[in-house]
């Protein structure tokens, strides 16, 4: 049993921790493939703690309230559709929709007002001659974020894959209030600080309210460092699609 806070600095949505982040933590607590299930918005600046029960992991809040859990893989992991080139994911980072209007200012994963080593700055957009939906960018992990041994933990890593398997869907169905549900997730590789990645996250399906995507970490030669699969509960209508995306589904 440990005593953790979600700090301030790891928030998805102003007032709780990300998703993703969260997520990750919970899998460092277990080996191989895990399924992460979020079940109440994640307190920040709070006494929280992550144990084990009957085999899995969970995260309590006060009282003992369950927060998250997790436990062995019960979703197949996807492979991507595509593998961008750096260039190509550079490319598709610039034309992130955050360049024309704010969708989540302050993510840690995809704030574009967190500085280089406090957020992760990661910003997805469609993937240049992939299917609509298929999107891409490259990230760098800050040396912040490392450990003695310059690689940086699942939490980080599951963290950068967080937000980009909701804007696959942003893509083409326009912003939208969404929170992260589920993430099944690993790490093949240890992911070093300072080095450049490329992360793609593509369209899986839909069922009501939830949305799935999967997302993959490549590093500069194509290889598979870390992939996701990711089931988003939606929450509001959404507003107008990207310039550009009908066109692209036509």
């Amino acid at each position: 049993m440990s005593k953790i806070q979600i700090g301030r600095q790891f928030c998805g949505p102003p007032r709780s921790g990300n998703g993703g982040y969260v997520c990750g933590l919970i899998s460092a607590e277990l080996e191989g493939p895990v399924t992460a299930v979020l079940r109440a918005p994640i307190p920040l600046d709070s006494d929280l703690v992550l144990t084990r029960r009957d085999g899995a992991a969970v995260l309590l809040g006060a009282e003992d309230a369950l927060i998250g859990q997790g436990g062995a893989a019960t979703q197949a992991l996807p492979d991507p559709p595509a593998i961008p080139s750096l260039e190509a994911a550079r490319a598709a980072s610039g034309r992130h929709i955050q360049n024309e209007q704010q969708v989540h200012p302050i993510c840690f994963t995809c704030g574009p007002e967190r500085d280089e080593g406090d957020g992760l700055r990661v910003f997805p957009s469609q993937l240049e001659g992939a299917a609509p939906g298929v999107v891409a960018c490259t990230w760098t992990p800050h040396a912040n974020f490392a450990r003695a041994d310059g690689t940086v933990g699942p939490e980080i890593v599951w963290a950068a894959l967080d937000c980009p398997g909701y804007f696959a869907w942003v893509e083409t169905e326009g912003r939208h209030g969404a929170l992260l549900g589920t993430m099944t997730g690993e790490v093949l590789h240890p992911v070093v600080a300072g080095a450049e990645y490329a992360v793609v996250a593509w369209q899986l399906g839909r069922e009501g309210r939830k949305e799935a995507s999967g997302v993959a970490l490549l590093d500069h030669d194509g290889r598979l460092m870390a992939r996701a699969h990711q089931v988003w509960i939606t929450m509001a209508r959404p507003f107008a699609a990207p310039a550009g995306a009908a066109a692209a589904n036509a």
